[in-house]
């Protein structure tokens, strides 16, 4: 279906090793990350909170480099639930650890209802 939602930006916060969240109420937009040391070959997790997100819907997202040099991100896995999904974007460097932000678009595809 169409996404009449508007765009947001959004800022995240650590929530741990790895970790954000993010509360980004949008149908699309951009959240940057906190400043991120990811090490190679491991993952980064991403918790968005928006009300506007259905379990059937998707969550279609790209990342690139916010102020981060090093690393290799690429978005490996996003699970659309109730109200939220999760990003996980893995470090595909052999060897360096991300060095700062990232930038991870998002854009809500709603899902086509079950009945017309």
């Amino acid at each position: 279906g169409v996404n009449m939602s508007p765009f947001v930006n959004a800022t995240a916060t650590s929530s741990g090793l790895n970790t954000d969240t993010v509360t980004a109420n949008g149908g699309a937009g951009i959240i940057t990350t906190s400043a991120l040391t990811t090490a190679a070959t491991t993952t980064y997790q991403l918790t968005m909170t928006n009300s506007v997100i259905a379990v059937t819907d998707i969550v279609d997202c790209s990342v690139y480099n916010g102020t981060n040099t090093q690393g290799t991100p690429i978005v490996s896995i996003v699970t659309p639930g109730a109200g939220s999904a999760t990003i996980l974007v893995n470090n595909t460097h052999t060897t360096g650890a991300f060095s700062g932000t990232l930038k991870v678009s998002y854009n809500i595809i709603k899902a086509a209802p079950t009945t017309l």
